[in-house]
């Protein structure tokens, strides 16, 4: 069957009634949370991770995909109305587009954002269903090596390219990986580090480490801010439709938004928030108006939501198909999969090809109902800003607290979730990365076990690790990765920032 017929058998799937429901589900919870301010979507993924726990495997992926892309689509709206970005690729869209706002054209400005995200959210979903067999084609030689290779690449990205520095991402890392040892050792069947606790005998659980880490973490982290400067939200003046001239100056930055943005997302030293700031630039210098740039320039507000929303879907081509996260929030979807015992990967396109293709043919049906959502609702969207920080966070706190309860009842859960969201809020205050470490917790035990398998057919030879060059290769580009990141964040965020900064003088 060609990949075409795979994507008409998915779209079967994702047109079921219920499965439209969770999805409507999903992205009116992902858009709503995502709003919010200060969280993005990692956290509204975290957040909502429990929620999806009671549901079918199908239903729940879908609708946990509709979070994913809504968180996407929500962090706009904060970024451009509050000046507040929910994560890093959100930046350049809060520079530009909050000068629009407090020029009175934040409506325009939320448009080009949606309808940005929906262009390239769509030709980047129907790029990742025609890519991603290829890929797999390629996957299905890996053995033991090759597979341990991946794994190192994949603790080296999310280690290097998560920070501003390499060594506070590799400490973050191993601190994931010393978690991942608690529990039951699959080959000797011997306890290791469960202090006589049977519950920590299987292990430390994702949801709760993801939810703490990122949801309770965050929460406590806002409150020690204290009162603070209170944030101003710049009200919506006149239509929210664009002008024609609208329309004229931002088709081309959505394309080559795109363009940019997908192929960024699917690398492994990759990232939206490197995508955004390179579609910035591009727009800068393709711009019939560059003196606009740093005052309200609707082309930066246009290009680099839909790099980031394309990088968004290009971060799912390595997690389907390797299995390999390259984002904090890949990382939580990653762990999704999980609990329901499904590792993304070739062999999950060979073994449930029915739940693959109907997660990426829902994808097309999430982008067009948030754009059904996001254009109509945008005023509506706009006064969850308006909720108090304390109540918005004490929110936060009771949900991922019941939310915890609700997967797993028992006192050591809760204290877990407590002592992973302080450990949380201390790593944020001193700047170390948080998804290093729910990477290390879910990729940990599957690296060890390549690893003794590698090992064991070589008879403990070390050098078969190399062996061959697939495997070399792959231990190469993380060698790389270690290097690519930090040189790309000097060069691409400091000479555009620094071009801003020389704008507003």
């Amino acid at each position: 069957m060609t990949t075409f017929d795979f994507l008409l058998q998915g779209l079967g799937t994702a047109l079921d009634p219920m499965i439209l429901l969770y999805a409507l589900i999903g992205v009116t919870l992902g858009t709503a949370v995502g709003v919010l301010p200060g969280i993005g979507p990692a956290l509204t993924v975290a957040l909502l991770l429990p929620v999806t726990y009671g549901l079918d495997p199908a239903g729940s992926l879908i609708m946990f995909a509709g979070i994913y892309y809504g968180g996407m689509y929500g962090g706009s709206t904060t970024s451009i109305l509050l000046n507040t970005p929910g994560e890093s690729a959100s930046i350049v869209t809060a520079l530009e587009g909050n000068k629009m706002a407090r020029a009175g054209r934040g409506g325009p400005a939320l448009a080009t954002a949606a309808i940005g995200s929906f262009v390239a959210g769509l030709l980047a979903t129907l790029a990742l269903a025609f890519l991603a067999p290829h890929i797999v084609k390629l996957a299905l030689v890996f053995g033991p090596r090759e597979y341990f290779a991946l794994m190192v690449l994949a603790f080296v990205t999310v280690s290097a390219a998560f920070g501003e520095s390499t060594m506070k991402g590799l400490t973050s890392l191993f601190v994931g990986l010393a978690l991942a040892i608690v529990g039951i050792d699959g080959l000797t069947g011997q306890a290791r580090l469960s202090f006589g606790v049977p519950q920590l005998l299987d292990g430390i659980e994702v949801t709760t480490l993801a939810v703490a880490m990122f949801a309770v973490g965050e929460a406590l982290f806002v409150a020690a801010q204290g009162a603070g400067l209170q944030d101003k939200v710049h009200a919506i003046k006149g239509s929210v439709a664009m002008t024609r001239e609208d329309w004229s100056r931002s088709w081309r930055p959505w394309l080559r938004g795109t363009a940019i943005g997908f192929p960024i997302g699917a690398m492994p030293a990759g990232g939206a928030d490197i995508a955004s700031f390179l579609s910035y630039g591009t727009e800068k210098r393709f711009a019939k108006h560059p003196e606009e740039f740093g005052h309200g320039a609707i082309e930066g507000v246009a290009g680099p939501e839909a790099a980031n929303n394309a990088a968004a879907a290009g971060t799912l081509v390595p997690l389907l198909t390797l299995g390999l996260p390259t984002t904090a929030t890949a990382a939580i979807m990653l762990a999704g999969f999980q609990q329901f015992g499904l590792q993304p990967g070739p062999l999950l396109f060979a073994t449930a090809p029915q739940l693959v293709w109907g997660l990426i043919a829902s994808l097309l049906i999430a982008n067009i109902m948030l754009l059904v959502l996001n254009l109509p609702l945008i005023r509506l969207w706009v006064k969850l800003l308006t909720i108090p920080r304390p109540w918005l966070y004490a929110g936060i706190l009771l949900f991922a607290t019941l939310g915890t309860i609700g997967v797993n009842p028992s006192p050591v859960e809760l204290s877990m979730l407590m002592i992973f969201g302080v450990m949380g809020y201390a790593m944020r205050l001193h700047g170390y990365p948080i998804a290093p470490v729910v990477v290390g917790l879910i990729l940990g035990p599957m690296a060890e076990a390549q690893l003794r398998r590698a090992l064991a057919i070589s008879q403990g030879d070390w050098s078969t690790l190399v062996s061959t060059p697939l495997a070399a290769g792959l231990l190469a580009v993380a060698l790389a990765a270690l290097v690519i990141p930090p040189i790309l964040r000097w060069r691409g965020k400091g000479a555009v920032l620094k071009k801003i900064a020389g704008d507003e003088d």
